[in-house]
């Protein structure tokens, strides 16, 4: 339909009877279209480029002559352990604290929160403590482990054991055993510790019933005796 505006040219109006606007269509738009397939190709490019340099690394990887594959079945395993050597068939993920315990019947050593945390398994590994079930058996190679079985001899408690049955420092006995084994360590490399020294030695040992100030006198006593013998 034809329509004269006001300089006298005609002019198109549209009849919107006659042809009614179509309805916005469902889905995704054209942009977002284009956005997707973008997307979608780095997405694929990155994957095969990914693909690809995991194949051509894996392909120029050598293997390493001094690295001597384990596992997923048990191994022999060789520790020395208080002073004697044990031989076990363990699986590779076995913990030394595990391999204490189940392996070869030495349950001095207390597995508490089994993740490193509370040192309730603490261990000497060339008198160095660490927590055993944190450490791998078949990663103890040659170093000497001495466990809290290790400590008494002939019958006779060490005198570090000695002392804390006369403190009282044993409670209810959940980390005693890593305790005693932190302690030990520190008077080996330290014979005349200061009572700092201690607090220090077992800042790493968590004592569910608060006794550390019986741990810390009987670890001095202790201390005094080994002087006094000395």
């Amino acid at each position: 339909m034809s329509k004269q505006d006001e300089s006298g040219k005609p002019s198109k109006i549209q009849d919107e009877s006659a042809s009614p606007a179509k309805p916005t269509q469902p889905g995704i738009s054209r942009r977002g279209f284009l956005k997707g397939a973008g997307i979608t190709a780095a997405g694929t490019a990155l994957i095969d480029g990914v693909q690809v340099f995991t194949r051509e690394a894996v392909a120029e990887t050598k293997p390493n002559p001094h690295v001597r594959e384990l596992g997923p079945g048990p191994v022999p395993v060789t520790l020395t352990i208080n002073g004697k050597v044990h031989t076990a068939e363990l699986e590779p993920r076995t913990t030394l604290a595990d391999a204490l315990r189940y392996h070869l019947g030495m349950t001095g050593t207390k597995v508490v929160c089994d993740h490193g945390a509370c040192s309730g398994c603490t261990v000497l590994l060339d008198k160095t403590p660490v927590n055993s079930c944190m450490t791998l058996a078949v990663d103890v190679g040659a170093r000497k482990v001495t466990t809290i079985e290790g400590l008494a001899q002939n019958g006779e408690l060490h005198p570090l054991q000695a002392a804390f049955v006369k403190h009282d420092a044993m409670q209810c006995g959940f980390c005693t055993s890593g305790m005693v084994m932190s302690c030990h360590a520190l008077l080996e490399r330290n014979p005349k510790p200061t009572l700092n020294d201690v607090r220090q030695a077992v800042s790493g040992n968590l004592c569910r019933c608060a006794t550390y100030p019986k741990v810390f006198a009987a670890t001095l006593e202790a201390a005094g005796s080994a002087q006094q013998k000395a």
